[in-house]
């Protein structure tokens, strides 16, 4: 029997305020996503949050509402994710 091994990747992307909806988006439903860290284009965290399993549909609605008024605000954010990768 076969021991499953947990190791964290982290990748961080560039994008604009109005593709960052988008994204966050596409990253929550890839599903394989532990945290998300959003921040401005000085380096400053605007929004932190944890995806844990479960956590979908209107348990994230609050966040998403946020990350898109942040959106409308910023020109240039960076989104890092943490990701877990079972081996």
């Amino acid at each position: 029997m076969k021991k499953e091994t947990k190791t964290k990747i982290e990748e961080t992307f560039r994008v604009t305020g109005e593709n960052l909806l988008k994204k966050v988006n596409e990253l929550i439903k890839e599903g394989n996503v532990r945290k998300v860290t959003i921040k401005d284009k000085n380096g400053k965290i605007l929004v932190d949050f944890p995806l844990t399993l479960g956590v979908v549909g209107a348990a994230i609605a609050p966040v998403l509402a946020a990350i898109g008024a942040i959106a409308a605000l910023i020109g240039e954010c960076t989104i890092s994710v943490e990701r877990e990768n079972r081996v």
